[in-house]
């Protein structure tokens, strides 16, 4: 892992280069993730230099003071940003949370890329009532709620479940419940037409957490915008479909995204 510092903490991230030379990708984990929600899009640095981050309080990367809402999604978008800027990103990839800090990055920021994936993500991001009191009272329910059908998974095997349950256990019950209430503020409708970036908004067909219709709305509001869903597959599309979901970002990449 390497780390830049800013704002008086430093943000990990991890490279997946295999020699590329398209344009670099910064991809940005969601709620309670880490880097690793990525390891299946290395095979993309073949062509595409990628990174992800941890956000801060993930991973490897150092906290921050901040209350849930808009002044998290800010320190989380000066991680996005102090990352970018270090790597030369010329594109962003955005799982769930990750696609707020995205949208939020390009939208007030001077951040400039050349095109962005959003997975996982809409222009709100409404956390149901039960698991914004569980994640504070009852954080195991919370995992297993996460793990049902239709939820992350679509139908992973046990030991895929095992594995991000696990994740999650180790991210923990404070930073799971700041992630959770800052989706839950986030709303961006109506303010995305000056986020003017090929887009391509990609979708699990049985994501329950945020279902293709939160894509289709996150379409109709951003000025270039395309949609995929990807069959058999629901919130967590770039580990349960990898193949399909890397061969959909390739071809979105090789015809909208500049080298």
């Amino acid at each position: 892992m390497q780390t830049v510092s800013h704002h008086g903490r430093e943000t990990a991230y991890r490279r997946f280069d295999r020699g590329a030379d398209g344009p670099t990708i910064l991809a940005v984990h969601g709620s309670g993730g880490t880097y690793r929600v990525w390891s299946a899009q290395s095979k993309l640095g073949t062509a595409y230099p990628l990174v992800a981050l941890d956000l801060s309080g993930h991973g490897e990367s150092e906290d921050v003071a901040a209350e849930p809402g808009y002044e998290t999604l800010s320190a989380y978008v000066d991680d996005v940003v102090a990352v970018a800027e270090a790597v030369d990103a010329d594109a962003l990839f955005g799982h769930s949370l990750g696609g707020a800090v995205v949208l939020t990055a390009l939208g007030e920021r001077e951040l400039e890329v050349d095109g962005m994936v959003l997975a996982g993500t809409g222009p709100r991001l409404p956390v149901l009532d039960d698991l914004l009191r569980w994640v504070s009272e009852d954080f195991e329910r919370v995992v297993e709620f996460f793990h049902e059908p239709d939820h992350l998974f679509h139908d992973a095997d046990a030991d895929t479940r095992e594995v991000s349950k696990a994740a999650l256990r180790t991210t923990g019950q404070t930073i799971l419940e700041r992630d959770f209430r800052t989706a839950h503020a986030f709303d961006s409708r109506g303010e995305l037409g000056a986020v003017d970036v090929p887009t391509l908004a990609i979708v699990g067909e049985y994501d329950r957490l945020t279902p293709p219709y939160f894509h289709e709305e996150l379409c109709s509001e951003l000025p270039d915008c395309e949609l995929t869903v990807l069959d058999d597959a629901a919130h967590l599309a770039m580990l349960e479909r990898a193949d399909a979901f890397n061969d959909s970002v390739s071809d979105f990449l090789e015809r909208r995204v500049p080298v």
